[in-house]
């Protein structure tokens, strides 16, 4: 008996202890139960009751995130499902958009107000509306602040300069209307800074330029004006965008560690400073439709680090060396709509892989789309302040420009309307509108013109075997007459098989059911189409062949299409344990993950029309013998009736069907999360797979769920870039997915800073 009481009494504080360790203070979680009742009881927080349930022991999910320490909530993460989708908002409740008039913003963050130890907090999407009060100071321990796509107004609380362990603020795609804060060098720790997509006014905030551990800094999609300062004294500054704004000063001097600059949509005048040759690790920068003016810096284009410049609609003149010499890693240059004379560098037409726009100069290549060369000699600018005489002068001579046009196109039309209503054979070459509606939903007149193929198409084929058209008896003796030997692999697109041509090149050989909708010649235009596509990390398409059986023009058989042979295996063979061989470590991953990324955008943007439904899958992206990551199965449903899912074989379930731009990103989001976790999650596009990449958000988290492959092979910062992007990826809200110019931008922004960490690594 005694030793019973001995051993009760030594367990007693023990088990207080552990008591005391893993449950919630319930005065913590009386604070979320009225948040919950303050956002009206969200879907996204139905598992939150007042049952005695510790709500810090939540599985985590996308939408709902929660990190407990110390018995108090020191992370705080919310994304709901009202998108900001109105024109305008004028401060009261909208059905069905925001929470309800009742909504009391004021009590809703004297509320938040008592979580005295968060340290994060992101209410994105939640339907929140009015302004954002003073009180928000009082979380004087948060680091991280989020409220986007919600419906906030008025100015941004001048309180928030008090808050002075803020790291991140992020107040995108709300209705601030106010003028900027000029306070933010008050916020000594500030590394992101966001306010996108607002209504912002006044000029550019001064003390920004004191802010001198901003490594983003992003106030596009505003109504900013005035001049822009130099920001060379932003040392750490890595991302600039200024976008969409109505600044109308010179270029400013950049730091020199910038990475990303988008400065389009401006006002911006003068010459491009010569500072900006320095920037040595610039990758991306943009400052289309400004009022640039004079010739463009040659050094420029050889920046080692750059790989998009978009320099389009300004007033840029003069001409570019022929020798001049690109930057190695420069792949997408536009140049378009100046006042460019002369010819094009020979590396801009070298470089198979490089895509470069130039029309609407006055070019001596490329005629088609040049203006004369009188229309490109420098006129001096006549300043606002000119006679009114002259600005009637050329307003007069520039509407009836405008009206010549207008007259021209209309006879042009009108010949072109009389001209095909004859009976000429090319009546017959595509069905009927309500017949053509295929899932791509190219029009006939898309398909028949080639003049809507880009030019960055055009030069995309520089460099690169032309597609050609293929007997049949040809691939009959380049595959043993398809032996089931050669048979490499099958799926819903039909079909494929390795074989050597007649020279000895191997290729691989997919046979596509063809579609009934589609006679020869119809199927003969979508051929072309598919034909122009061309891209370093495509697989190649060499030719095709159409087989007809020998019938008339409407029959249609089967469709082969001829490609270059691949040799090294895909991607998701690269990502397994069990593979015999290498299996590629973090920074490979990026590697192919960037490539195919860039082969996506350019699917999406480097012909006109573009191809958004692709087989966007782990098992389609090869490798070459060189390493070099190439996207295979692309463009497909052009030919065929089967639509590209994200399910294995079109199965899967129905919600994640691929029919647009958006379900590209979410297929590719899955490519992502199978880099990260393994190849497994492939097949399962889940709850749970999306349970577990939440999971990832916490150090032991992704210890579970991550690769050990990954995990030895990352930083932590860098990871934790790439699973931001993929939760945005396969966010069940379409219009909340990232573009692929976003998503590459976080990628080459994780490879730079695992580089980073590498190097200190080493040191």
């Amino acid at each position: 008996m005694g030793y019973c009481s001995l051993f009760l009494l030594l367990c007693f504080p023990w088990s207080f202890l552990i008591t005391g360790t893993h449950q919630l203070q319930s005065s913590q979680t009386q604070v979320l139960l009225q948040l919950r009742k303050h956002l009206e009881y969200p879907a996204q927080l139905e598992f939150w009751n007042n049952h005695g349930m510790d709500l810090c022991y939540l599985s985590p999910s996308t939408q709902v995130n929660m990190t407990c320490q110390d018995n108090v909530v020191t992370e705080l993460r919310m994304t709901g499902d009202k998108p900001v989708k109105v024109n305008s908002f004028v401060g009261f409740a909208i059905t069905n958009k925001t929470l309800s008039g009742n909504f009391s913003m004021d009590s809703f963050v004297a509320t938040l107000a008592r979580l005295t130890s968060l340290r994060v907090l992101s209410l994105v999407s939640l339907g929140i509306w009015g302004p954002l009060p003073d009180k928000i100071h009082r979380l004087s321990s948060l680091e991280y602040l989020d409220l986007s796509s919600n419906y906030l107004f008025g100015s941004v609380p001048p309180k928030i300069s008090t808050m002075v362990k803020l790291q991140t603020l992020k107040l995108d795609g709300n209705f601030f209307n106010d003028t900027v804060p000029d306070w933010f060098d008050s916020l000594s720790n500030l590394t992101i800074l966001s306010l996108r997509n607002n209504q912002l006014k006044g000029p550019f905030p001064s003390s920004i330029q004191r802010v001198t551990t901003l490594t983003d800094l992003i106030l596009s999609g505003n109504d900013l004006s005035g001049k822009l300062p130099n920001l060379d004294r932003l040392s750490k500054l890595n991302m600039l965008d200024l976008s969409e704004n109505s600044l109308d000063s010179d270029l400013p001097s950049l730091p020199k560690g910038l990475v990303m600059a988008f400065l389009r949509n401006n006002s911006l005048s003068g010459e491009i400073p010569r500072q900006y040759s320095q920037l040595s690790q610039l990758q991306h920068l943009d400052m289309s439709f400004n009022e640039l003016s004079g010739k463009i810096t040659a050094s420029l284009l050889s920046l080692p680090s750059i790989s998009y410049l978009n320099l389009a609609s300004n007033m840029l003149s003069g001409s570019l060396p022929e020798r001049l010499t690109c930057g190695s890693k420069l792949q997408f240059v536009d140049v378009s709509n100046n006042r460019l004379t002369g010819g094009l560098p020979n590396c801009f037409t070298e470089s198979g892989y490089r895509v470069v726009k130039f029309g609407g100069n006055c070019l001596s290549v490329d005629l088609h789309h040049q203006h004369a060369k009188s229309s490109c000699i420098d006129v001096p600018v006549k300043r606002k302040h000119s006679g009114g005489k002259n600005m009637g002068v050329l307003v007069g001579v520039l509407a009836g420009i405008f009206f010549f046009i207008v007259l021209l196109a209309f006879g042009l039309v009108m010949v072109r309307k009389r001209y095909f209503s004859r009976g000429i054979p090319e009546q017959h070459l595509l069905h009927k509108a309500e017949q053509d509606k295929s899932v791509t939903e190219f029009s006939s007149e898309i398909l028949s013109s080639a003049r809507l193929v880009s030019e960055a198409a055009k030069l995309g084929i520089q460099g690169l075997p032309a597609c050609r058209s293929f007997t049949l008896e040809e691939l009959k003796e380049a595959t043993n007459n398809f032996n089931n030997s050669s048979i490499l692999g099958d799926g819903s697109y039909g079909k494929l098989y390795k074989g050597i041509l007649e020279n000895g090149t191997q290729v691989a050989i997919r046979c596509v059911p063809s579609s009934k909708k589609y006679s020869m010649r119809n199927l003969q235009l979508r051929m072309d189409l598919l034909a122009k596509l061309r891209h370093p990390h495509l697989v190649c398409l060499l030719g095709h062949c159409i087989d007809g059986g020998g019938q008339d023009d409407y029959r249609v058989n089967k469709v082969f299409l001829v490609y270059e042979y691949v040799s090294n295996g895909n991607f998701s063979a690269y990502l397994s344990e069990d593979r015999p061989g290498k299996v590629l470590n973090w920074s490979e991953r990026l590697a192919v993950l960037i490539s195919v990324a860039k082969a996506i955008h350019f699917l999406h943007t480097g012909v006109i029309p573009g191809f958004f439904n692709n087989r966007l899958k782990a098992n389609n992206i090869l490798l070459n013998e060189h390493g070099i990551a190439k996207l295979s199965d692309y463009g497909l449903s052009i030919i065929s009736e089967a639509a590209g899912n994200c399910g294995e074989n079109g199965e899967g379930p129905k919600s994640w069907q691929m029919a647009r731009l958006e379900d590209d990103v979410c297929s590719f989001g899955f490519i992502l999360l199978e880099s990260l976790v393994g190849p497994s999650v492939s097949s399962r596009r889940d709850k749970l797979a999306l349970d577990e990449l939440a999971s990832c958000n916490s150090q032991e988290g992704r210890q579970k769920s991550l690769n050990p492959i990954v995990l030895a092979t990352s930083s932590q910062e860098s990871l934790s870039v790439v699973i931001t992007i993929t939760n945005k990826c396969i966010c069940s809200e379409s219009w909340n997915r990232p573009s692929f110019e976003d998503i590459l931008w976080n990628l080459q922004y994780a490879v730079q800073v695992q580089a980073t960490a590498d190097g200190e690594q080493f040191r």
